[in-house]
């Protein structure tokens, strides 16, 4: 959307630009009266485009709930706005890289994040596809992860979450799927686990290790959320932001936590 916004904004300055040049060429007072009114508005049109577009890159990033994997914290068609700046500015053309952040991700937070390409279906990587996804952080580079029974542990403690929802109360048996915990920490970084089926790793799931720079997000709906469990680790380089403010449905207005 940033690109999109200053893509816009530099057609409307050329635009400008190639107007500046025509208007002592306007000879015609009724021609000139409408010729000024559309210049006035390229004019303010311009700036207020890349100015939306800075503000969209580096602060704040307007994002509507796409689906039920938060419930019941968000809901579908839930519209928020994303603190883009709390875990640092983002360095165009860097590849990710942040400067000057206020803190770091801390478990708990829910955040938005560029999907990453094992999250994608095979026609979305062909397409180049570019969505953002929203979950919550359970842990970060160097914790280990293990969820029993749909209880979710990390580091050996187990989380207290009352924002969780469960749609199915039954918990599918844990399976052995790898002869070595190396192998299954290798193909979980890997992204394999999106194409076993959801019993295989859903209630019962690791343990894993964290890789440094790296995230494990979660959805509050936990059984119909597609997470890390299944596409692996979160990269820091696609993180967006923090959810910060609920602005849409009015009756659900509110700052999130």
């Amino acid at each position: 959307m940033e690109i999109k916004l200053l893509i816009a904004g530099a057609a409307l300055f050329v635009l400008s630009l190639i107007m500046r040049w025509i208007k002592p060429r306007i000879q015609k007072p009724g021609a000139a009266k409408i010729y000024n009114e559309v210049f006035e508005w390229v004019e303010t049109g311009w700036s207020a485009v890349i100015l939306a577009a800075f503000l969209m890159y580096f602060f704040v990033q307007a994002f509507k709930i796409p689906s039920g994997s938060m419930r019941m914290t968000l809901l579908e068609g839930d519209h928020l706005f994303v603190n883009k700046f709390i875990y640092g500015v983002h360095i165009p053309l860097s590849g990710g890289k942040r400067v000057i952040p206020l803190r770091q991700v801390q478990r708990g937070d829910i955040i938005v994040f560029k999907c990453p390409p094992s999250a994608l279906t095979q026609s979305e990587r062909i397409e180049n596809v570019d969505k953002d996804f929203i979950k919550r952080c359970i842990a970060v580079g160097g914790d280990t992860v293990e969820v029993k029974n749909k209880k979710v542990f990390v580091n050996g403690i187990q989380l207290t979450e009352p924002y969780v929802n469960f749609a199915d109360d039954q918990a599918y048996p844990a399976v052995k799927i790898f002869p070595s915990s190396e192998q299954y920490q290798r193909t979980w970084e890997d992204g394999k686990f999106d194409s076993m089926p959801s019993a295989v790793v859903r209630d019962n799931f690791g343990p894993v290790i964290v890789p440094p720079g790296n995230y494990f997000a979660m959805g509050d709906n936990r059984d119909r959320s597609f997470d890390s469990r299944f596409w692996g680790p979160l990269p820091d380089k696609f993180l967006k932001g923090r959810a910060l403010l609920l602005y849409w449905p009015l009756d659900r207005v509110r700052l999130i936590k």
